[in-house]
Parts: structure tokens; C-alpha cells; sequence
């Protein structure tokens, strides 16, 4: 029989318990590892619920669309005019608060078409001298951009491209030849083909106010709608006062 000396036995145990300790640590790095992957995929999935939740908090929480029968208004004061505006027709929360301000960013809803949904309107409104009217721009700046051809399909109104220059690609002025206070809206293509195309219009108001309007291009087929519609809104907060 063979014995083993007892510092040789020594030598191995140590050896065995080191080797047997290695696997250890390197077993419980991989659990490791496991477990923290484990936690960052729940992170994960509970981020996502969490970001799903809020947006159909959001979607069921949408504000009522404005109507000219909403009341409890606030004064606000704008290029020194004093507008009296139901809360349900401002655009930005932050903004609801009387007292003296630069701008006043509201949403009307104009009945243009029976029978349909009104047409969200946005609205900006601030001091004339800080916006040109859309039918200064008409013969002032868009005469000089405008592309060769046009564009059909607004009854009363012509449709010019205007030139890919300038920041003004993918751009087209409609406009009323006929009137000498003429109609006219500035149109963007979408970016997206699934939404519509925008179109921005401003025009001076009489009495030193300016308003600045954004809306879908499929109200320009009420075209001749649109100002009577308008001036009931403006009109109802005060901003067609002299």
C-alpha cells in the first residue's frame, strides 16, 4: 500500500479546493449575469407597459374640441388688447393663465362643410407689426418664387408650385386672382402620404392684431366659408374690437 506523504497530501487537497473554488467563482459570475439580464429584460418590459399606459391615459384624456357655446373665460392681454377666451380653446395647458403675453396660442373648430366635423383650425395670435399678411407675401415674395404650371383643383383658386429654393420645396400658394384683398394660404406637402398637407395663412385684423392660422389643406374647399366662420370666434373673445 502506498501512503501518501502528509505535506504531498497537503499539496493536493489545496490544489482540489482551489480548482472546486475556481468553478464556484466562476459559476456564480454566470448567475449572475443570468440574474442581471433577467432584471434589465423586466426593466425592460415594465418601461414598455408603463410608456403604453401613459399613451392611452393620454388618448382617453383628450380634450373636448372647442365650440363657440364654451364659456368660463380668462382675460388675456396681447399687443395691448384685452381677449376674453373660454380655457377649452387654448392649445398649450401652460398657457391658460390671465395677464400680459406675447402671443396667445388657441384651436378653434370651424364648421366649414355641413354635415361633416368641424376643421380644427390652430390659431396664433400676436402684435400685427410681428407678422406679414399672406396677401402682402402674395406679391411681395410668392410672385417671384413661383415655378412654372399650376395646380387644379380648388374650385375659385389658382394653385402655384413654388420653386425648390429657399427653403420652399414641396411648397404651393393658393390664391384668389379675382378679389383685391385676395385669399391666400401657403401649403407644405406632408412628409408622411398617410397625413394631410398643412397650410398656414396669417392676416391682419383691425385692430392691431395679427393671426396666424394652420389647418388641413381639405378646408381650402371652403375657402369662401372660411372668414365668415372665423370672425365668430374672433369675434366672440374680442379680437375684431376696434
Amino acid at each position: 500500500m502506498v501512503v501518501t506523504p502528509k505535506r504531498e497530501f497537503w499539496l493536493i487537497s489545496t490544489m482540489a479546493a482551489s480548482g472546486i473554488n475556481a468553478n464556484a467563482v466562476e459559476g456564480g459570475k454566470g448567475q449572475l449575469a443570468y440574474n442581471l439580464a433577467g432584471i434589465a429584460l423586466i426593466i425592460l418590459l415594465l418601461a414598455v407597459g408603463v410608456a403604453y399606459l401613459v399613451d392611452q391615459t393620454a388618448r382617453n384624456m383628450q380634450r373636448p374640441m372647442p365650440s363657440l357655446l364654451d364659456e368660463d373665460p380668462i382675460t388675456q392681454t396681447v399687443a395691448g388688447r384685452e381677449l376674453h377666451i373660454p380655457t377649452t380653446w387654448f392649445r398649450f395647458g401652460e398657457t391658460i393663465k390671465p395677464g400680459f403675453v406675447s402671443q396667445i396660442d388657441l384651436t378653434f373648430a370651424l364648421p366649414l362643410a355641413a354635415g361633416q366635423q368641424p376643421t380644427t383650425v390652430d390659431v396664433t395670435l400676436i402684435s400685427r407689426s410681428a407678422a406679414r399678411a399672406s396677401g402682402a407675401l402674395l406679391d411681395a415674395v410668392y410672385l417671384h418664387q413661383f415655378a412654372d404650371g399650376s395646380v387644379s383643383g380648388i374650385p375659385g383658386l389658382v394653385g402655384k408650385p413654388l420653386l425648390a429654393a429657399d427653403g420652399y420645396a414641396d411648397e404651393t400658394v393658393w390664391y384668389d386672382p379675382l378679389s383685391p384683398a385676395p385669399f391666400v394660404a401657403k401649403c407644405a406637402a406632408a412628409p408622411d402620404p398617410s397625413r394631410s398637407d398643412r397650410c398656414l395663412r396669417t392676416i391682419h385684423l383691425p385692430n392691431g392684431l395679427a393671426a396666424i392660422l394652420s389647418f388641413d389643406a381639405e378646408a381650402l374647399v371652403a375657402w369662401r366659408q372660411f372668414d365668415a366662420e372665423l370672425a365668430q370666434w374672433l369675434g366672440k373673445i374680442g379680437a375684431l374690437d376696434n
